[in-house]
């Protein structure tokens, strides 16, 4: 896009810069015939195409350069967020796992306590039955 517009812009100012004007003179000879001279003048400016040409190929190849300098830098930045995301993935990965790990550890506990309330009561139930028989 912005080749293109550079493009119509330098040729609108060398169309617009170079004008051309042309003068008729008519001249009577002595024998009595007329001799019609027309001239044609250019006027340029000094415009030198050579010189555009040479200015349009540097702004192409600073378009060019700037288009992979944006390349390299996305690329960078997709890497640097490709890498983000894994270390964050593996994070959580590990997080889940030692919740879980505590989670089965704290079922454990919860089963023990169980199992040794569960004792208590059972031997509470059997002094009270010793109690009572007697």
């Amino acid at each position: 896009m912005k080749k293109n517009i550079l493009s119509a812009l330098i040729v609108a100012v060398a169309i617009v810069s170079c004008t051309k004007s042309s003068t008729t003179e008519k001249v009577e000879n002595p024998d009595g015939s007329v001799t019609t001279t027309t001239t044609v003048s250019e006027n340029t400016l000094g415009i030198d195409t050579a010189k555009i040409n040479q200015t349009k190929e540097n702004a192409d190849a600073k378009i060019d350069e700037a288009d992979r300098k944006i390349d390299r830098v996305a690329e960078n930045a997709k890497d640097k967020i490709d890498a983000t995301a894994d270390k964050t993935k593996a994070d959580l990965h590990k997080a889940g796992q030692d919740i879980k790990q505590s989670a089965k550890e704290v079922g454990n506990d919860v089963k023990d306590a169980a199992a040794k309330g569960a004792s208590k009561v059972e031997e509470g139930a059997k002094k009270l039955k010793e109690d009572l028989s007697r």
